[in-house]
């Protein structure tokens, strides 16, 4: 080493340590100045042209509309927003359920409790399974990666449960790992093949979802990329295209024969419609109804997507809690519960709030963002600080080749068998053997025009005077 280098090494060596020093015994002061500096910009400076102005700003507009404008601003389209409606919606954390503790009883913490359901009872083949939670549609190559999707289809098989295709391609490792599957029969060029229809175990219209209605979109070969194009069968700059109808001049006939002939090809799997949950609900459910449909998928509006136009996510649709409410009292009223399987998914991320949609009418619940979120548990801080957490999990994201497959199976499994156990417990609080046991009559509400909504006792009425109402009611 020459001398002009030790020189040059010696003096970085000292300079850092005197760095030090200061930092040491001047952060003090350092700070002192570099507050007084702020606070007389902050406090002198007029309001219009002082930083803090972006304060009530921001409260007048919202820091997400603001950004969100920004972006608009930015890029002069229509924005793809991510997990749906970002509103505050009426949901479930206002209801609770009703324990036995004096007559009847819990039930033994050892005796087993069944939650197994079964979805299309009157198809020629229903669907059996040992849980009420199903993994929902969510596409891949168009949204997630083959790693994630192969996790949750070995999930669902571990855990006795479904999952649901969704709009994407049919992705063969998923199909080969998946126990019980659900095709989701979409409005696409893709999807269809006569194979995959008879090994499906059921079989879903995509109609509608919650973030985005009825409305198709077009994704462009820079954002659907990969081996996904070459399954669904893409050329290299083709854009892929989602529509709105099945048929040219679509009628509710032509709808009704799809569902005859899927029916057919499948061999009698039930055969169903997913909806986003409107104002027109009872009529939409009557309508599904003449198609002659074995289960009905209600997508609440706070539901997901991978992106969706904020107007369409925040400013159509109805809450997952009024329209499983609405949904269940009209398939009764048209006498069609126990015949027609209800699901309903939008917005729910506990056990508490899948047992509550349950004890409410649906037969089932279809689970999509909280299972990006549990799968991607051990792979959340590969992408951060600097991207968000599904970058790991999106076909597109930067960081999906780091996604561990077994480690997402793990994750998933464990979620799922969790939140079953903790099902399994509160039916037991309740004094139930069987999720069949549970309805509303197990549900309470401290807000009292949440109770009036759903009919169930409001809790600051006594027991007895609630009961004395509905006998009044009655005669």
């Amino acid at each position: 080493m020459s001398d002009i280098l030790q020189i040059i090494i010696l003096a970085m060596i000292s300079l850092l340590f005197i760095l030090f020093l200061i930092l040491l015994f001047g952060w003090r002061w350092i700070m002192k100045r570099i507050v007084k500096q702020a606070g007389k910009i902050i406090f002198t400076d007029s309001y219009q042209e002082n930083l803090i102005e972006i304060i009530p700003g921001f409260r007048h507009m919202g820091v997400q509309n603001a950004l969100e404008n920004n972006l608009r601003a930015e890029t002069g389209d229509i924005l793809h927003r991510p997990f749906g409606s970002s509103k505050k919606w009426p949901h479930f954390d206002q209801i609770t359920f009703i324990p036995v503790q004096t007559s009847p009883f819990p039930i033994d913490g050892d005796e087993d409790v069944d939650v197994k359901v079964t979805i299309g009872p009157k198809a020629k083949k229903p669907m059996k399974i040992k849980i009420p939670l199903m993994i929902s549609g969510m596409a891949y190559g168009i949204a997630l990666s083959e790693q994630v999707k192969v996790a949750l289809a070995t999930a669902a098989k571990n855990t006795g449960t479904a999952i649901n295709s969704g709009e994407g391609g049919i992705l063969p490792e998923e199909l080969e790992s998946a126990g019980k599957y659900i095709l989701q029969f979409s409005k696409t060029e893709w999807g269809k093949e006569e194979e995959v229809i008879k090994r499906a175990d059921m079989i879903e219209l995509k109609l509608g979802q919650g973030a985005m209605q009825g409305m198709g979109g077009n994704i462009s070969p820079e954002n659907l990329t990969g081996r996904a194009r070459e399954i669904m069968g893409l050329k290299n700059n083709e854009v892929a295209h989602i529509l709105e109808h099945y048929f040219e001049n679509q009628t509710l006939n032509d709808l009704k024969e799809l569902v005859e002939e899927l029916r057919k090809l499948s061999g009698g799997v039930p055969i169903g419609a997913k909806i986003g949950a409107g104002g027109k609900i009872e009529e939409d459910i009557d309508n599904l109804i003449e198609m002659g449909v074995d289960f009905i998928a209600v997508d609440g509006g706070q539901a997901a997507t991978l992106g969706a136009p904020p107007l369409l996510a925040d400013d159509f649709g109805i809450p997952t809690l009024h329209a499983v409410v609405r949904a269940a009292s009209h398939l009764e009223k048209r006498k069609k519960k126990g015949q027609i399987s209800l699901i309903v998914s939008g917005g729910l991320f506990t056990p508490g709030h899948f047992l509550k949609v349950l004890a409410l009418g649906a037969d089932a619940v279809y689970l999509g963002s909280v299972m990006l979120f549990t799968a991607s548990h051990k792979h959340t801080l590969n992408a951060l600080p600097f991207e968000p957490p599904t970058q790991a999990v999106w076909n597109q994201g930067k960081f999906k080749d780091t996604f561990k497959i077994e480690d997402g199976v793990k994750s998933a499994e464990k979620f799922l068998t969790a939140s079953t156990e903790e099902i399994k417990i509160a039916l037991r609080a309740m004094g139930k053997k069987s999720l069949q046991e549970l309805s509303k009559k197990d549900l309470v509400s401290y807000d009292e025009l949440t109770a009036k909504m759903i009919g169930i006792p409001f809790t600051f009425e006594p027991w007895e005077d609630k009961l004395n109402k509905s006998e009044e009611e009655k005669s």
